[in-house]
């Protein structure tokens, strides 16, 4: 185990097992939250190393949590990657420019997205390991 906490923000249930099980297969802990309100609360009581996040959520969509956690003490330091099935054209630069360290248009690529995970983590492993994966 890493011992590195994800939290995933989406409200598709797929999705969340998903890729719940892909990364806690590759060592992570997982948290969750389905809406944009819980999604604060879990981050604030959770203290996640990274932030998975949807755009379009219930009670306030992605752009609301990555404005809100950029804005709070306890929450600005935590890296913020966007996993979101809205087109990137726009969409892409503003949450880049919110604070997002990156931007995925679901289905993502698995291999990037872990690469981009693991970067976002400062966490560094062969190539060889990484494409078994």
């Amino acid at each position: 185990m890493t011992g590195k906490k994800i939290q995933i923000v989406d409200d598709d249930q797929d999705l969340l097992r998903g890729l719940t099980t892909r990364l806690k297969a590759n060592g992570y802990d997982v948290v969750t939250a389905a809406d944009a309100i819980s999604a604060i609360g879990v981050a604030r009581n959770e203290a996640p190393d990274l932030v998975i996040l949807d755009l379009g959520l219930p009670a306030g969509d992605g752009f609301l949590v990555l404005e809100r956690m950029k804005g709070l003490p306890d929450l600005v330091a935590i890296p913020v990657i966007v996993l979101s099935a809205r087109d990137p054209t726009g969409n892409k630069k503003r949450a880049l420019e919110a604070g997002a360290i990156a931007f995925f248009q679901k289905p993502a690529d698995n291999h990037e997205f872990l690469t981009a995970i693991r970067h976002a983590l400062g966490e560094t492993i062969a190539l060889s390991t990484f494409l078994q994966t």
